[in-house]
């Protein structure tokens, strides 16, 4: 069949993908969460961003998914499966402010960034340019998003 280091280089980006669907899932559902519970002066723009960002962050979800199938691994397949994942932090406190909302999403895009740069980098050890072109995209996404909630933090 396939060489060892190639197999080893595809499992690797594998486990890599899947760990990026879990943090994109475990991202989503965060952002989705502080747009449903962000509260003062600036609600509605608040609100709408976190929306925007949410609606971003899903939109990857198949798209990460069926890289993994295509390369011929199998991918995550349930709630339980992405926790045992995820390293995006969740956050179930009440009360949270808007301030610190804006400031955990922003740090947690930052380190999606560099989890997209890890795929990106395994994607070219084991040969898969459909995924190595693909991330750059994802990878800008992110760092618009870090660059939006610092921005609008105003620090």
């Amino acid at each position: 069949m396939g060489n060892k280091k190639g197999d080893n280089a595809g499992k690797a980006l594998a486990d890599a993908m899947n760990g990026l669907l879990a943090d994109s899932f475990a991202l989503y559902l965060k952002t989705k969460n502080f747009h449903w519970h962000v509260a003062g002066p600036h609600f509605r723009e608040y609100h709408l961003l976190l929306d925007d960002h949410a609606t971003q962050i899903l939109a990857i979800t198949d798209a990460v998914a069926e890289r993994v199938r295509k390369n011929g691994h199998r991918t995550l397949t349930s709630i339980g499966d992405i926790a045992r994942r995820q390293t995006v932090a969740d956050n179930d406190k009440s009360g949270v402010s808007a301030e610190a909302m804006l400031k955990e999403l922003r740090d947690d895009n930052i380190a999606f960034v560099a989890k997209l740069r890890a795929v990106k980098e395994l994607a070219g050890q084991a040969g898969d340019n459909a995924t190595d072109g693909i991330v750059d995209d994802w990878t800008d996404q992110a760092q618009e998003r870090a660059w939006f909630l610092t921005e609008t933090l105003g620090k």
